[in-house]
């Protein structure tokens, strides 16, 4: 009977085993019709067009709207608002019931497990590690290869004005739901809060253009805003809304999406992104209140505040500050030091590892996986158990046999006693930050113990950062730098032996100066470690600290984020342009290419030859003025020029120009039919079957064309021009030599205007109260 179960078994190995690609698999795999990534990576980037295409269809359809149409678009802005922190919320909610439920039963099971046998409950915990980072790692690899890692870098991306393609997608979202369930729940050392950011960044995607079409989930009523600005908007939303439901801390939601994600920020949008945030918080609060009266399992203990420090030193000294600021320098040391080696080591996979395709990745995965499990579970078995204090007699120590969270009995030969090293290992991150937090309990954790945590956790964070898992980097940040914070703390404590010192207090000022080391965030990140440990007293400390571990990471590297970008080949445009830049002008960063531009009537063959030949994204039309010279009326899109393709209907025998001034110039098209599909290829010249009877045809380009591009001209400095395409989200800029004369000069005055109702005229206000002419 066993020798049966035991061949049947292997059976079923080989058969899932036989089903993994293998490397030629991978190397065959495409871009589907939903623009999903390569499973070896990502195919390429495109910049998106969050300048308004002003041209002959816009403005026919904004002289049509009212301003009844104006409050209905403003008010669906709102909307989409709420369902984005609605949305956000439950998944967020999702993810941390399922991963508190599956982390729950499998230490509950160990510990029930290891009563009787340790050798059986080893056993049974790795294998249920193994498990659920297979499912991570499967269901990454084989459905949404777009999820893996945390997210972050391709989100600032697309913020910045880079569409990665397959980011947004709804089997992204998917992927990235149930692939942290599993990689978190699988004791990975990674977190869930940098893919959460990225969760609500797909919700907000997938709500801006009406739901999913592939997956038979759109609806129409949806599907109201068509350009990349809106949609743009409505991501930073997303984006605060993950980080407010990951920490529950929605004013430091507000800030990460200010402050490290986008790259334009008006006021308007603070107010959505507020709203949005605020949305979130009472989502998940109605949640865990609900939790609390036991229907969600092993979830549910927990409060809106993640690791309550209300309890902690209530003041400090002026001889604390050195110690603090030791911390500080720690912080920005670590925290280079482990962006340096994830970026070598992602380097080195990417390049090699994963080419060698997805059965290679899923085997990585499981390895790490037990590697961790070997760790976390052996390391406490060499460590010898300390006495319980008896200081406290609030303090259970040691935990009832089958629990875990502080004070865990863990190979203990007597009953009043616990392993420290346990403590930390053998727990779920959120219990072992809590545990690290924790005040009133000087002398829990020996230096030897908190040494080895660090050093082991370290590298396997660094190790595990990379893989083709969802992966968060805040958590993991935090459990490092609270472990050398409690260790510092340590030291202080013995050094002025004074009694209203916590070792807590410095495992958050650690953890602070890690994060701050490694992503380089300042204002944001402080809110959120106010947020969620409840003490406001500690503000000054974590502002000192998170000042100097950035000003030393600076010293060595970029940030976490930054780097990660790089090496994906996402051309992110920074806040300042090089100082290269300084001695460069326009005219010199263009070279010697050649402008490949159309005339305002031209062929259809023309069209797709030059389509065919090159992949520019936008071109110069130009047209003769009546006095015979050459002159640019506008930039036309390849986007837009594909549609004209594909459709014919602006097809025409005669290559004679449309009259502009006509009023009655027929409509053919509605903006919606340019908008290309969020994160998609989109359509391709090769997708366009043109008869010989259509490439004889000819196009009137002047209704399509964007009649206001930004022009500057040929000697201007690069800086300036990098300024300019930064600030105003372009993609575009022409280039143009020197103009001859100037019809006219705009200033502050002249763009201030204010509505006059009784008449409904629009009325220019100067300084002096009265109408200002230029001359």
């Amino acid at each position: 009977m066993l020798a049966n179960h035991l061949q049947n078994g292997v059976e079923t190995a080989k058969l899932i085993w036989s089903r993994l690609p293998n490397a030629e698999d991978a190397s065959d795999a495409e871009l589907d019709e939903d623009g999903v990534l390569r499973n070896d990576g990502f195919d390429g980037v495109e910049s998106l067009d969050y300048e308004v295409i002003e041209n002959y269809a816009y403005r026919q359809e904004q002289a049509r709207r009212g301003k009844l149409y104006v409050w209905y678009y403003v008010g669906v802005k709102w909307f989409f608002a709420l369902l984005i922190g609605i949305g956000t919320g439950f998944a967020a909610v999702l993810i941390n019931i399922s991963v508190e439920n599956f982390a729950g039963w499998k230490y509950s099971w160990t510990f029930t497990i290891i009563q009787r046998s340790y050798v059986a409950g080893f056993i049974v915990y790795t294998s249920i590690n193994l498990a659920l980072v297979f499912s991570s790692v499967y269901i990454i690899t084989q459905f949404a290869p777009a999820a893996a890692g945390s997210g972050i870098p391709e989100i600032k991306g697309y913020l910045n004005g880079i569409d990665t393609r397959g980011i947004l997608l709804f089997r992204t979202l998917i992927g990235k739901i149930f692939g942290s369930i599993g990689s978190v729940g699988g004791g990975l050392a990674l977190g869930k809060e940098g893919p959460l950011v990225h969760t609500g960044a797909c919700i907000a995607s997938l709500l801006g253009q009406g739901g999913s079409t592939k997956y038979h989930l759109s609806t129409r009523w949806l599907q109201v805003f068509k350009s990349d600005r809106d949609r743009r908007d409505l991501v930073t939303c997303g984006c605060a809304a993950g980080v407010a439901a990951a920490f529950r801390a929605p004013v430091g939601g507000v800030l990460f999406a200010l402050e490290e994600v986008t790259s334009w920020w008006r006021s308007q949008l603070m107010w959505r992104v507020f709203f949005t945030s605020a949305v979130v918080a009472v989502v998940v609060r109605t949640a865990m209140g609900w939790c609390k009266t036991g229907n969600c399992g092993h979830f549910g203990s927990g409060g809106f505040i993640i690791w309550d420090l209300s309890d902690g030193q209530e003041d400090y000294s002026f001889a604390e500050l050195l110690p603090m600021a030791i911390i500080g320098v720690i912080g920005g040391l670590l925290g280079a030091l482990f962006n340096q080696l994830t970026l070598y080591i992602t380097h080195w996979r990417r390049n090699y590892l994963h080419k060698k395709g997805n059965r290679v990745k899923i085997i990585e995965a499981c390895l790490i996986s037990v590697i961790t499990s070997v760790i976390s579970f052996g390391l406490p078995l060499f460590r010898k158990c300390s006495a319980c204090p008896d200081s406290d007699a609030s303090i259970e120590c040691p935990r009832a046999p089958g629990m875990y969270g502080n004070y865990v009995n863990f190979f203990c030969t007597k009953e009043n006693e616990y392993n420290d090293l346990a403590t930390i290992f053998f727990n779920t991150q959120d219990d072992a930050i809590r545990n690290l937090f924790s005040a009133k309990t000087i002398h829990e954790y020996s230096a030897q113990s908190l040494l080895t945590f660090l050093v082991m956790f370290y590298g396997l964070a660094v190790v595990t950062f990379g893989t083709a898992v969802p992966a968060g980097q805040f958590v993991p940040g935090i459990m490092i730098g609270s472990t050398y914070g409690r260790l510092v703390g340590m030291f202080v404590v013995r050094l002025y032996e004074k009694l209203n010192i916590e070792e807590g207090t410095y495992a958050l000022l650690g953890a602070a100066s890690f994060l701050g080391g490694s992503m380089r965030m300042t204002v944001s990140l402080c809110v959120i470690m106010v947020e969620i440990t409840n003490n406001l007293k500690l503000l000054p400390l974590i502002m000192l600290v998170l000042l100097i571990s950035k000003a030393v990471g600076d010293a060595f590297n970029e940030g976490l984020y930054e780097e990660q970008a790089r090496l994906r080949g996402i051309p992110l445009l920074e806040s300042r342009p090089k100082n290269l830049m300084r001695k460069m002008t326009a005219k010199e960063a263009c070279g010697n290419q050649k402008v490949c531009y159309f005339t305002r009537v031209v062929k259809v063959a023309d069209v797709a030859a030059i389509l065919r030949t090159n992949s520019h994204n936008g071109f110069p039309v130009v047209d003769q003025s009546r006095s015979g010279e050459t002159m640019v009326i506008g930039l036309i899109l390849r986007s837009h020029l594909l549609v004209l393709l594909q459709s014919k209907a602006d097809f025409q025998h005669s290559p004679l120009a449309v009259d502009m001034r006509s009023q009655s110039i027929p409509i053919r098209h509605s903006l919606s039919d340019f908008v290309k599909p969020v994160s998609s290829k989109g359509l391709s010249i090769s997708d366009i079957h043109l008869s010989p009877d259509d490439l004889e045809m000819y196009i009137d380009l002047a209704p399509f064309v964007n009649p206001s591009p930004y022009v500057v001209p040929e000697d201007m400095s690069l800086t300036k021009v990098y300024n300019l395409f930064r600030q105003l989200g372009l993609r575009h800029i022409f280039v143009v030599p020197r103009a001859s004369r100037v019809i006219g000069m705009i200033t502050r005055k002249d763009l201030i205007f204010e509505d006059n109702d009784d008449s409904g005229s629009v009325e220019l206000q100067s300084t002096s109260g009265s109408t200002s002419r230029r001359q």
